[in-house]
Parts: C-alpha cells; structure tokens; sequence
C-alpha cells in the first residue's frame, strides 16, 4: 500500500469490498434461502461481481502491482462459479443427430402487451421460430392458453394451466408419444407451477419436467429497483428464493422417485450460483447442466441490459450425453430460447 498514490489505494479498498462480497457469494448455494433469505438475493449480482473482479485484475496487471492477488486468488477460489459464467466454444459445425429439446419462457406470447401489433405478431413470430428449429420436444412458460397454432404441430402434448380461470400456464409439446402426465401443483398463490410428461423416445422412456419457479413480485432489472423501495425490493426476492426452496423440494421429490432417465428444464427464476441450482445438481438428483457441457460464450437467457443473466436451464440425466447446447437471441419475449441436443446410450 505505501507505494500506492491515492487514486490506487481508492481502487484497491472497492477490490477488497467487492472481492469479500464475491467470497461470501461462494457460499450461498450451501445456505436455505428459507434460513437466510435476504443474503440469498446476492446470488443474482454474482455474474456482475465476477466480472467487476475481473476488470480489477486487468487493472492491477496493466499497472504492474501485486495487488493483483486479490482479484486473482478470489476469482481462482471460486473458479467454478467463474466457469459457469462464460464458457468456450469446443464444438465442430458439422450436423449433429440426437434428440432435440428446447425450453421457452414466451411471456404469454405478448397477450397483455398493450401494442396491438406486438400481440399480433409475437404468435407468429414465435410460431415460425419453432418451425425453423423443428425441436423433438419443446416446453414451453408461461403458455397462454389461447395461443394454440403452435401446439398443433405436434401430436402430443401437455397443456396445463395452474387453475381452472387462469389463462397461462406451462406446455410440454413432443413428437414422441407421451404416457403419462402430472402436475405438480406448486403450493403459492401465483401461475408457477411445475409438471412432467413420460415420454417414449425410441428404446428409452424419458420424465421431462418443466419447471416455472417462483417469478419476483417486482421484475429484476435496475429500472425497478431505482422506482421501489430497495428494502421492499429486497425482502420479497429473498421471500421468492424461499418460496423456490420449497417448489423444488417437490420437483426433488418426483427426481429422487422417477424409474425413467430425467431431464429438467425450464424458468429458475434463480441463477447457476443459487442453493436451488445446488440441490437440482445435488448427488442425489444425478443431474448436470447442458450449458456447461456444450455451450458457448456467456450463456445469456434473459433479456437484461446491465450484466449476463443466465436464468433458464436444461438439466438432463447424467447417463445422458450433451452433444450442443444454444441460445437464440430473438425478441419475442423476456427471454431467450435455448436448446440441447442429446444422445441416449439405448438408441
């Protein structure tokens, strides 16, 4: 520190501030949001604490200081975390054959949009996306009921809407035949829900569950924090982690059950680097991220401007091979679509 001037003292006591709050992030995939459920909300700013340390290691590198332990020790500590932000591309451009799933969050397809060209067009831009992609199995969030053109290119599918009055829900939609369908029938006042179909793909008989967890009262982005109070912001993101533990025990429950191989997709409503993505991953549910197996570049599903906020998972069994993984970046809706294709051992 002596030989540092001032404005580098300044820069190296915010790399300490941040870097210890990068260290206690490590830690919050161990901790129930239900025991500690506002320190749970620190799991959403991990892909920005991550790269402000990096920006940090850069600086001390090009000044030559050796303060660029710092950065460089917390960011290898948690290299795993760092890992899950950005991954390299390792894959060829030849065609690959396997079993194609997608999973969407189509925000109703912009049925309460006030625009009408935009509730208009976003069906059939959506539409004619999955026409292109032509995936074997695609599950849908927040499918509105209404929207039906898009369900009838396939012929199987599961459409379930939480209650009897609502007007979206969740969709499983599958060229493959599907024997058994359930919902989860998440205990909580909104439209999340999760269900699962049985479907049969060739030799092998598959459980894919779509998941929609526990959506924030108030959208995630920095607009709407400015606008509420940031105390009130912040309870009801650490209550919606609590609300998620408790969903996902369910979806753990039908996992830790199932005699199939497993594949979960969907809206986490939560990060790689939160205790819902840990207990998915856990040793017991014998899942692993498609994304990190073959995907490329940030990995970004949401639509949000400030950092890379990667919010949609495909979660196949482990006895299942990755073979690629992407993400479109269309504007039809919130998010992005993304997509895997895979290879079962028995086909």
């Amino acid at each position: 520190m002596k030989n540092l001037n001032w404005f580098d003292k300044f820069i190296f006591l915010l790399n300490s501030l941040l870097a210890a709050a990068l260290l206690v992030s490590y830690i919050l995939p161990f901790i129930p949001p239900r025991e500690f459920a506002l320190l749970s909300v620190l799991s959403l700013g991990v892909p920005l604490l991550i790269m402000i340390n990096m920006v940090f290691l850069i600086y001390w590198l090009i000044k030559l200081k050796k303060q660029i332990w710092l950065p460089l020790i917390t960011l290898l500590l948690g290299f795993n975390h760092v890992s899950s932000i950005y991954e390299v591309d390792a894959s060829d451009e030849e065609e690959i054959d396997g079993l194609e799933v997608m999973s969407y969050n189509v925000r109703h397809f912009n049925h309460y949009l006030s625009s009408k060209e935009e509730r208009e067009m976003t069906p059939k831009n959506i539409g004619a996306f999955i026409a292109k992609e032509d995936p074997d199995i695609v599950a849908f969030q927040e499918y509105y009921n209404g929207e039906m053109k898009i369900a009838e290119r396939y012929p199987y599918k599961y459409i379930k809407m939480k209650t009897e009055n609502a007007e979206f829900g969740l969709a499983i939609l599958s060229k493959y035949p599907i024997i058994k369908t359930v919902s989860l029938n998440f205990d909580s006042a909104s439209n999340n829900n999760g269900v699962y179909a049985d479907i049969v793909v060739k030799n092998d008989t598959l459980r894919v569950i779509n998941i929609h967890l526990q959506s924030f009262s108030v959208k995630p982005d920095i607009g709407n924090i400015e606008k509420e109070s940031s105390k009130r912001v912040f309870l009801g993101m650490g209550q919606t982690f609590a609300v998620q533990q408790e969903q996902v025990e369910l979806v753990l429950e039908v996992i830790r059950n199932t005699p199939h191989k497993v594949i979960v997709l969907g809206d986490f409503n939560n990060t790689a680097y939160s205790y819902i993505y840990r207990e998915l991953r856990s040793e017991g549910s014998g899942l692993k991220d498609a994304y990190k197996e073959a995907g490329s570049g940030f990995g970004r599903t949401f639509d949000f401007d400030y950092f890379p906020l990667r919010i949609d998972f495909i979660l196949p069994d482990e006895s299942i091979e990755v073979l690629s993984f992407e993400t479109t970046e269309v504007f039809f809706s919130d998010h992005f679509p993304i997509k895997a294709i895979l290879s079962l051992s028995s086909e």
